[in-house]
C-alpha cells in the first residue's frame, strides 16, 4: 500500500489560492482515478479538483471554509502501489507547526484584561464595560478628561474617546497647577477618506420586514458580485457614450452564411463574434482602452484579452475571458465565445478562465435592452453594452436622394473611467466600433 498526496492545483498564471467549499469524500470512501473529491471556490469561480489516482481517502487535512495555497497538501489517498513524493505523516509536523504558529499569533494578539485597582481613579461599572468591550486601556481611560462630578468620566466622556479615538491627545496624569485654567478638550473631525467598501453606517439601514416577506441570504458568488459592484463605482467615475449603429449588412450576412457556418466548422454564428471581433480591432487602435490604472499609475496592456459578461442559470453574473482576442480570425472568436458560454452555463470554468481581462463586453439586448450603464469590471476603464437589434425606420441617403427605409439597429453603450479616460478617447473608440459594424463586408468569407 502507499499514500498518494493530492494537493490543490495550479489553477491559472493569477491564482495563488482558494477556499474549500465542500468535501464530497469522506474518511473511508474509494475514489476512483479523475473522480472529484471536493469543490473550491477562487474569487471569481467555483470548480471541483479529482484525483489523479483510484484508492481510498483515509485523512483530509483541511475543512470546509479553509484557505489552501496552490501545491498544498489537502488530502491523502492509500493506493494499492506506486510512491508519493512524501508521507502524511512527514507533512504532519509543518501542518502541526502552522498550527502553533496561528496559536501564537492568537496569544499575542489577545490584550491582557484591564486591571481597574491599579487606578486611582474611581470609574462606575458602566464605564468599566464599555472600557472592556472597547479595548481602552487603563492609561487611556485614566487620561480621558471627565466632565463629572469631581471629574468622573461619564458614560458619554468615554463614548466620544471612543468615537473620535486617534484624534485627540491622550492626557497623563500631571498634576494641575490650583492657578491653571483647565480647558475643554476640542474635538476636530478627521477629513473622511473615501474607502471600496461600504461604511457600517451606510450598511446599517434598517430594512422593514413584513408577516408575508421572504427572506433569502445570498449565495457566495452574489455576496461577491455585490462586493465588486460597490467597489467599482466607489473607485471609478463612471461616465457613459451612446452611439446608435445600422448592423442591416451583419443580419443579412448572418442569415446567410450561418447554416453551412455550422456545418463546417460545427459551431453555432451568433452575433457576439463579430461584435468581439469589432472590439478587439478598436482596442488595437486605441491602446488607451486597454489599460488598468493602479494607484497613481496606468498600465498599458500588451495584451488584448476580451471578458464577456455572462448570466448563469441561477441569475448570477460571471465573466470568462477571451485571451488574445485580437489574434483571432471570425471562426476562432466564435469558438472561443461558444466554448466560454457553454462551460459557463455548465459550471464548468476554470478558475484562470475568469482571469486577466483587460476590456469587458456585455450584451444587454439579450434580454431585450435596448441600452444600458454597465458598471466597470475593476481594474479595467471601459466596459461596452450591446443592446438590442431592432428593425426601425431610417433615413437613408443615396445619389438620387434620401428615403426613409427599414433598417437593423442598435445601440452600442461605452462606460468608462473619467479618472484616466476623457470624452475625446472614450466616444471616439465606441465611434470606431461603429464604423467597423457598419463597414462589415456582405461578401466577406468567414
Amino acid at each position: 500500500m502507499a499514500r498518494f498526496e493530492l494537493k490543490l492545483p495550479k489553477m491559472g498564471e493569477s491564482v495563488a489560492e482558494a477556499t474549500i467549499t465542500n468535501w464530497l469524500k469522506e474518511v473511508g470512501d474509494k475514489i476512483e482515478a479523475d473522480e472529484a473529491v471536493l469543490e473550491i471556490a477562487t474569487d471569481k469561480v467555483d470548480s471541483e479538483v479529482p484525483s489523479e489516482v483510484s484508492g481510498v481517502l483515509i485523512e483530509k487535512l483541511f475543512g470546509k471554509d479553509d484557505l489552501v495555497q496552490v501545491g498544498q497538501t489537502i488530502a491523502i489517498i492509500e493506493t494499492e502501489g506506486g510512491n508519493v513524493e512524501t508521507t502524511s505523516a512527514e507533512a504532519a509536523p509543518a501542518a502541526v507547526a502552522e498550527i502553533q504558529k496561528t496559536i501564537e499569533s492568537v496569544k499575542e494578539s489577545v490584550s491582557v484584561p484591564v486591571n481597574f485597582s491599579e487606578s486611582d481613579k474611581f470609574f462606575s461599572p458602566l464605564v468599566k464595560n464599555i472600557a472592556k468591550e472597547e479595548g481602552v486601556t487603563l492609561a487611556e481611560l485614566e487620561g480621558i478628561r471627565g466632565s463629572g462630578k469631581d471629574g468622573r468620566v461619564t458614560k458619554e466622556d468615554i463614548l466620544n474617546y471612543v468615537k473620535n479615538r486617534g484624534n485627540q491627545p491622550v492626557v497623563t496624569n500631571q498634576p494641575v497647577a490650583a492657578a491653571a485654567v483647565v480647558e475643554p478638550v476640542k474635538v476636530v473631525e478627521a477629513p473622511v477618506v473615501a474607502q471600496n467598501t461600504v461604511s457600517k453606517s451606510q450598511a446599517a439601514v434598517p430594512v422593514s420586514v413584513n408577516g408575508g416577506d421572504e427572506i433569502i441570504e445570498m449565495d457566495r458568488m452574489r455576496k461577491l458580485i455585490s462586493g465588486y459592484m460597490v467597489a467599482s463605482v466607489q473607485t471609478s467615475a463612471h461616465v457613459q457614450s451612446f452611439i446608435e449603429v445600422d448592423v442591416t449588412n451583419i443580419v443579412k450576412w448572418r442569415d446567410k452564411v450561418k447554416n453551412a457556418f455550422e456545418k463546417r466548422e460545427g459551431e453555432k454564428l451568433t452575433f457576439t463574434p463579430i461584435f468581439m471581433e469589432a472590439v478587439a480591432k478598436a482596442l488595437k487602435d486605441f491602446p488607451g482602452m486597454n489599460i488598468s490604472v493602479d494607484g497613481d499609475f496606468i498600465i498599458k496592456k500588451k495584451n488584448i484579452n476580451l471578458g464577456m459578461a455572462a448570466a448563469l442559470p441561477n441569475g448570477n453574473l460571471i465573466v470568462p475571458v477571451i485571451k488574445s482576442a485580437d489574434q483571432l480570425n471570425l471562426v476562432g472568436m466564435a469558438k472561443a465565445v461558444n466554448d466560454l458560454g457553454n462551460r459557463a452555463k455548465a459550471g464548468k470554468l476554470k478558475p484562470d478562465d475568469t482571469q486577466g481581462g483587460t476590456y469587458t463586453v456585455t450584451n444587454v439586448g439579450t434580454f431585450g435592452s435596448v441600452f444600458g450603464t454597465p458598471i466597470i469590471n475593476q481594474p479595467q476603464v471601459g466596459i461596452l453594452a450591446l443592446g438590442a437589434i431592432r428593425k426601425v425606420p431610417a433615413v437613408i441617403e443615396t445619389p438620387e436622394g434620401d428615403f426613409i427605409g427599414i433598417r437593423q439597429k442598435m445601440f452600442l453603450s461605452h462606460s468608462y473611467d473619467h479618472r484616466v479616460v476623457d470624452g475625446a478617447l472614450g466616444g471616439s473608440f465606441v465611434k470606431r466600433v461603429a464604423d467597423y459594424l457598419e463597414a462589415f463586408d456582405v461578401n466577406r468569407d468567414y
